[in-house]
């Protein structure tokens, strides 16, 4: 069974030793890990990645004795594996102002297309409270009045809903690496509303309106700490336009078209194993 640990915590000396000496102990074949020491914020984190024996010894004996050594070190730890429940995954989706995305994923899990649970829609404004209201979701909105997310409540909240996957369905705000490394893996997803890595950035559509393209598209990327990196691609489509056709008109037709389908596609593409992030590269997997 695939297992992924990560620790986050306030860096010293021998903080991956006793979770590395754990895991072999117990007989673990790892296969990937990665280790970060940001000197500026003082800030320890790693990701291992292992075959974990499950037929000796369960995922939650391993979550127990991870909850112990972070206890010991100062570290959050978390165990997570895909494969740990029988039961579709549960996604968290995380909005701002769009609805089309959110909803595009909604009805696609309503109508089977996406084998995923809808376990909470989580928003820094409540433009998409009645989107989540639409399909009997729990919304919440962790955001203040200028719309600055509470990223401690959004932590609590995934934690609350027992969430595998995070959603960012045109989530217009960049997490915080800290939140990156606790739910790192391939386990956060972003819609980014432009083409990578050509159109980086908050304005995507605008620059390449600047730039005279008559090619315009969307990109889905699983998330780690570098904004809009470029090796984590999942899933990119594109609409062409002809000449002259006004910004606004381009606005529209990716907006409400073109990103909700590059939305879906790629979270499918997760939600089946068509895909995964092995050292910060997508693989496509054995698993079709």
């Amino acid at each position: 069974m695939q297992v992924i640990i990560t620790a986050v915590g306030p860096d010293h000396k021998g903080l991956a030793d006793p979770i590395v000496h754990t895991v072999t102990q117990s007989g673990a074949n790892i296969h990937e890990i990665q280790m970060y020491d940001r000197d500026s914020e003082q800030l320890f984190a790693m990701l291992l990645r292992m075959e974990w024996p499950a037929d000796s010894e369960p995922v939650a004996s391993l979550r127990a004795r991870m909850t112990e050594i972070g206890s010991q070190k100062g570290l959050t730890i978390r165990v997570w594996s895909r494969d740990e429940h029988a039961r579709p995954p549960r996604i968290a989706l995380c909005t701002t102002y769009r609805p089309e995305p959110p909803l595009a994923i909604l009805r696609d899990i309503r109508d089977k297309r996406l084998r995923a649970t809808p376990a909470v829609v989580i928003g820094n404004r409540n433009s998409c409270r009645g989107v989540a209201e639409q399909f009997g979701v729990d919304f919440h909105n962790i955001g203040n009045a200028q719309g600055d997310p509470d990223d401690t409540r959004f932590v609590q909240l995934l934690d609350e809903y027992e969430v595998d996957y995070v959603v960012l369905a045109r989530y217009m705000r960049i997490l915080p690496p800290r939140l990156c490394w606790e739910f790192a893996g391939g386990r956060i997803l972003n819609l980014h509303h432009g083409l990578l890595p050509s159109f980086p950035g908050f304005r995507p559509y605008h620059d390449a309106y600047g730039h005279h393209m008559l090619t315009y598209g969307a990109t889905v990327h699983f998330i780690v700490p570098e904004l809009d990196a470029g090796n984590q691609i999942i899933h990119q489509s594109t609409f062409t336009v002809t000449p002259g056709t006004p910004l606004p008109e381009i606005l529209r037709l990716g907006e409400t078209d073109n990103e909700p389908r590059c939305l879906s596609e790629a979270v499918r593409r997760v939600i089946d194993r068509e895909v995964e992030l092995h050292f910060h590269r997508v693989i496509r997997t054995a698993r079709q």
